[in-house]
């Protein structure tokens, strides 16, 4: 017996019509997003320090999210017995990037900030789409008013840095810069390895204002259960996950490629457990850098996360 409850209006497959964020409605007026979960791109790379190219990352993840358009339906996952993300109770936009003014640092952060702040207003989950890492230090900063909240940072590296050659505002930095807000009550580094940008006084540094951090090979051993013991329950988290957490041979596309990473389920079923046991308040995922994956699966890597991850968050929220 065939349901045609949704064949009703376009098809609208994955490759027809303009790119928005999971073809979700694209918000120009800042000033009135009425949403439960904002999308924003930050297009912004000067902060890195090899591979330029994640300015590009908005544009690709936008474009690979359209194959995750579920169109009237939803997104039925038999394993949990659960349709995520369904049309009638779900309300996601896309509104567009943060303006990046090109070579100025400063005022390319104050537009991000800017955006993030915007939709913290209008009382949305902001998701933001990098960009180099440093973008996450405008993503925390337009918290202030807000709330305590815990970090759980995805990642190759700590990004632990304080400052090199005055740089402070960098991709290496933004952990180190959140962890100096007084706002931010913890950090969880989850998938840190190899060789690190960061060096050993940085990890000092972390573990002394109350950083958890674990490899991926400590993951694995440990077991989800155990890493999440780490992490404050029934507490706001803020997540931000670096595409360089996921082994190359999968996410080949980034700036700073660390081989030893993550596989896709061992991160859907980390970010699934965090999201059970506390209040996601906002999440980035940075450093996409299309140019450098012409299978284009860095991208679709990162549309399906965020997708996931989304669909988790208003569920779990809606319980």
């Amino acid at each position: 017996m065939t349901d045609n409850t949704y064949d009703k209006g376009r098809l609208n497959l994955p490759f027809v019509g303009i790119c928005t964020f999971g073809k979700y409605p694209y918000v120009e007026d800042w000033d009135n997003i009425n949403a439960d979960v904002a999308v924003m791109g930050a297009p912004f790379d000067f902060g890195s320090q090899f591979r330029t190219g994640s300015r590009m990352g908005p544009r690709a993840i936008r474009e690979a999210s359209t194959l995750f358009s579920f169109g009237h339906a939803g997104a039925y996952d038999f394993e949990d017995d659960i349709t995520y993300l369904p049309s009638k109770t779900t309300k996601i936009v896309d509104i567009g990037d943060a303006d990046i003014i090109h070579t100025d640092t400063l005022k390319s952060h104050a537009n991000i900030k800017f955006g993030v702040e915007k939709i913290l207003d209008s009382k949305a989950i902001p998701i933001v789409m990098g960009g180099d890492h440093s973008i996450n230090i405008p993503c925390i900063d337009a918290f202030e008013k807000e709330d305590p909240f815990h970090i759980i940072q995805i990642d190759a590296h700590l990004d632990f840095v304080d400052q090199r050659h005055g740089v402070k505002y960098g991709h290496g930095n933004p952990m180190r810069r959140a962890s100096e807000k007084k706002y931010v009550s913890g950090m969880t580094q989850i998938g840190i390895r190899n060789v690190s940008s960061t060096s050993k006084d940085g990890y000092i540094d972390a573990r002394s204002r109350g950083s958890s951090i674990f490899s991926v090979r400590h993951l694995r051993r440990l077991g989800i259960e155990k890493i999440l013991e780490s992490i404050p329950k029934n507490k706001r988290y803020y997540i931000t996950i670096d595409i360089d957490a996921f082994d190359p041979s999968i996410a080949a596309g980034t700036g700073t490629p660390s081989h030893g990473g993550f596989y896709y389920y061992e991160v859907l079923e980390l970010l699934d457990a965090i999201i059970k046991q506390g209040e996601v308040i906002g999440m980035d995922l940075v450093e996409v850098a299309p140019d450098y994956d012409p299978t284009f699966s860095t991208s679709t890597l990162a549309a399906q996360l965020l997708m996931n991850a989304i669909g988790r968050i208003l569920y779990y929220k809606n319980l």
